[in-house]
């Protein structure tokens, strides 16, 4: 799939890549949802993604190499689809993403914890999380290296957005 090219700016081809209303929704879902299959990213998404824009973003995401797509030995009519370096790299950019939108747009508490925690945390949580996110998707796609383990970023800000989410519905 060739993305039409305006211009050789960095910001233009950045934004012909990931600036469709929903290519960052899902790379995030996957990065911070940890959900790798279609069902997933489709009953657990907060904007509510239709199944037909999922599938099409997937398949675009794939061809342009920011995920990949591998059959899920467990079930023969599922994938599993995980992050590519250049995904993983965009670690720091949904960091500052995440740290703009809290300061400037009427977030909620909940949806915004991980993003809060990203920023406090700067460039060495960022690598960490980097780090743990090639062993998941990269190193073992498919076992994702046997899940989250109890000292890692994506544990870490998981269960912060948890208790965040459980605070929200008791009040």
């Amino acid at each position: 799939m060739d993305i039409e090219r305006r211009s050789g700016c960095p910001i233009n081809l950045t934004m012909e890549v990931l600036g469709d209303r929903w290519s960052l929704v899902v790379i995030r879902d996957i990065m911070f949802g940890n959900r790798r299959h279609f069902r997933d990213l489709l009953t657990h998404s907060e904007e509510r993604i239709a199944s037909n824009i999922l599938a099409a973003r997937l398949k675009r995401l794939v061809v342009l190499g920011l995920l990949s797509r591998q059959d899920d030995p467990s079930h023969s009519q599922k994938a599993i689809y995980s992050l590519t370096e250049p995904a993983i790299q965009l670690v720091p950019v949904f960091a500052m993403i995440g740290a703009w939108g809290r300061r400037h747009l009427p977030v909620s508490e909940e949806l915004s914890i991980r993003a809060r925690l990203l920023e406090e945390g700067g460039t060495p949580m960022w690598d960490r999380f980097m780090d743990e996110l090639r062993l998941i998707h990269i190193e073992d796609p498919i076992g994702g290296a046997g899940g989250r383990h109890a000292s890692s970023v994506l544990a870490d800000l998981t269960a912060a957005y948890e208790r965040a989410r459980d605070k929200a519905s008791s009040a």
